[in-house]
């Protein structure tokens, strides 16, 4: 079975958003991937300190076939920074 790593930015610190119902359909996100043979895992990150060793234990906590990063990290004006990280620590990790 494929497996995909979803990274994503964690609703409940957005400001102005319902974080426990965007973190609900978040939830549902894995079974998605399921219902076409791909074994998902998400994990939600912040812009801090944290951001790389929960994306380090998350990448090698097993091989992925893919690591997709979600369009609120993608499309934030404020979070390239925060993107480039990412994109490295896949890079150095992967």
């Amino acid at each position: 079975m494929s497996s995909a790593l979803v990274v994503g930015y964690d609703p409940q610190v957005i400001p102005g958003v319902d974080g426990e119902a965007l973190r609900a359909a978040l939830d549902a996100e894995p079974a998605r991937f399921g219902e076409h043979g791909i074994d998902a895992a998400m994990t939600l990150v912040v812009f801090c300190e944290s951001t790389e060793s929960a994306l380090v234990a998350s990448l090698t906590r097993r091989p992925w076939a893919v690591v997709v990063v979600g369009a609120g990290i993608r499309r934030t004006e404020q979070l390239p920074p925060l993107l480039e990280r990412i994109v490295n620590l896949l890079r150095l990790n992967s």
